[in-house]
């Protein structure tokens, strides 16, 4: 049998499972207002007048600077606010606690002015000192309220900001409190993006009094206190989260409903069936085949967010064979990527062989497309690299739904079928995101998994330096490549837009090259709403604050 009817025929089988399943969901859950479609099994039971979001999965934590993943953002995002906040829907910045910034002559000092008169939701005030210390626990190891004794990693500092405090690669040099409303940040290099690195979805300010109450905090034991719209209620662990409304929001008028409840529902299915049931009021990372069940609902409306994403299948170099570049090459000459994007996203993702995403492709290398699909080739490679006979492949996939994998484990699937085809036998594994995220950072890691990214800000050192710099590659064993790291470097401090083009230009050569997170897709997500639903603009960062959004 040919290497591509194969595919094919494997591919046909694993869309008509999922549909399956999809259709048994819907058909369960389609009962409209009866009690199915209300009870735990059915759907969230939330008082008259809340809106519930349906979220794809609980949060990690609601510790800001502690989490790298997008449902514990979401809800932080209503929790807490930001330094930086950015303009609806779109990537550009606005003031949020922070008024107006501004950097030194030399670019190595970053002055903040804070917003006058907010305070948390335990009625402390926020200010300067407030900032510090949230700083503090993100950036300094011996900072006595990090809790890092505790379990507390923080490992998205250094994929953003190079290093924590005593590290040589540290961005950070210093953050001082010049008065109550003021902030200094001092770095150690130019850095033209800091504004918008510390405006990212890690980092929200919360409130020096509640996390000093102990190592709990931000768990579904714990506290969870900020200045945003809506003050943190309850978390029952594998349920929901509940947030009411900040009567004395700084932003008035604001938030525009008096309680907010985020249920977890990992299936996107079961999601879309609660959707139209009327259980939920709106909802992210559904599949693309959904859209047409969307589209046929008069009470539903499809919405879209922008595309600025990479999901990726990482090879992690401390596993023996993956150690061998030319391995790795031939595993992403193996995927045939096109067909599995074309049957899984259909015309809301495309693939290449960049891993920013088309958006930014000023910063990528014109000469390069991707590797060309060749079972021959490929199996030619493995058995020149000394695995005639192929090898065993842990590979893990993603419990949950992420925008960039709305549907992982058929893709897994997918992904398995191809590689088998050249000897390498593939052995599918999961677990709780929690621990999927953690224990992939654990030496020596895992052997080979899915994982993707969303950017936090409009510029490629979030994507390439977040996952190729300095302190970002644990989870590839800690992988080392000085010339890479030198590169990224440079183009971050760098304040030439040319220079730091061409150095972008230079990365993505040798990141393509080296075959370590292979791009699958950048994707377009698919969300949906019930029709009464006004006021959603959803951010191309992949989660943003629902301060406007109300019911009808």
């Amino acid at each position: 049998m040919r290497p591509h009817i194969f595919f094919r025929q494997r591919l046909r089988r694993v869309l008509l499972a999922v549909m399956a399943l999809t259709l048994a969901v819907v058909l369960a859950n389609c009962g409209g207002a009866s009690e199915e479609s209300t009870t735990a099994e059915g759907g969230v039971e939330a008082p008259a007048g809340a809106l519930v979001f349906g979220s794809v999965g609980q949060p990690v934590n609601l510790t800001p600077g502690d989490i790298t993943d997008g449902n514990s953002i979401y809800v932080q995002q209503q929790i807490y606010n930001y330094l930086i906040g950015n303009e609806p829907g779109s990537t550009d910045l606005a003031p949020e606690l922070a008024t107006e910034w501004s950097a030194s002559e030399d670019g190595r000092t970053w002055t903040f002015n804070l917003r006058e008169g907010v305070t948390f939701h335990d009625g402390t005030d926020f200010n300067a000192e407030a900032v510090v210390f949230n700083v503090n626990r993100w950036w300094d190891p011996e900072f006595e309220f990090g809790y890092r004794d505790s379990g507390s990693l923080y490992e998205i500092w250094t994929d953003l900001f190079g290093g924590f405090k005593g590290d040589e690669a540290s961005t950070l040099v210093d953050v001082r409190a010049v008065d109550d409303l003021t902030v200094e940040f001092e770095i150690a290099e130019p850095f033209a993006a800091f504004p918008a690195a510390i405006s990212s979805g890690y980092f929200g300010i919360a409130s020096p009094t509640a996390v000093q109450a102990g190592a709990d905090y931000g768990t579904p034991s714990g506290a969870a206190v900020g200045t945003g719209p809506f003050v943190f209620d309850s978390w029952i662990s594998g349920d929901r989260v509940t947030l009411t409304k900040f009567e004395d929001y700084w932003e008035e008028g604001m938030p525009m409903v008096e309680q907010l409840v985020f249920s977890f529902i990992e299936d996107p299915a079961a999601r879309l069936a609660q959707l139209r049931a009327g259980t939920l009021d709106f909802t992210v990372d559904l599949t693309p085949d959904q859209l047409t069940e969307i589209e046929s609902d008069p009470n539903l409306e499809a919405v879209y967010r922008p595309s600025f994403n990479v999901g990726y299948l990482a090879l992690n170099p401390s596993y023996e064979p993956l150690a061998t570049k030319e391995v790795r090459q031939a595993i992403a000459q193996a995927i045939n990527k096109s067909a599995i994007v074309d049957a899984f996203w259909g015309e809301l993702g495309e693939t290449d062989g960049h891993f920013v995403p088309p958006s930014l492709e000023d910063y990528r290398d014109s000469g390069i497309d991707d590797y060309e699909y060749s079972v021959e080739e490929a199996q030619s490679a493995i058995a020149a690299a000394g695995y005639p006979d192929g090898f065993d492949l842990d590979m893990w996939y993603m419990p949950v739904s992420r925008p960039y994998f709305p549907n992982p484990k058929p893709i897994a699937e997918a992904f398995a079928a191809e590689l088998s085809q050249i000897g390498i036998n593939v052995n599918l594994q999961t677990k709780d995101w929690g621990a999927y995220l953690a224990d992939r950072n654990v030496a020596p890691g895992f052997q080979s998994f899915m994982l993707g990214w969303t950017g936090d800000y409009g510029d490629p050192d979030n994507f390439l330096y977040a996952h190729f710099g300095p302190g970002a590659t644990q989870d590839l064993g800690d992988y080392q490549n000085p010339e890479l790291f030198e590169l990224l470097e440079q183009a971050r401090t760098n304040s030439d837009p040319d220079e730091r083009q061409a150095l972008y230009q230079q990365a993505d050569a040798l990141i393509f090259d080296e075959a370590l997170r292979i791009p699958i897709v950048h994707s377009q997500p698919l969300l949906a709403k019930r029709a009464g639903v006004e006021g959603w603009e959803p951010s191309p960062f992949s989660s943003e604050p629902f301060v406007a959004v109300e019911k009808g």
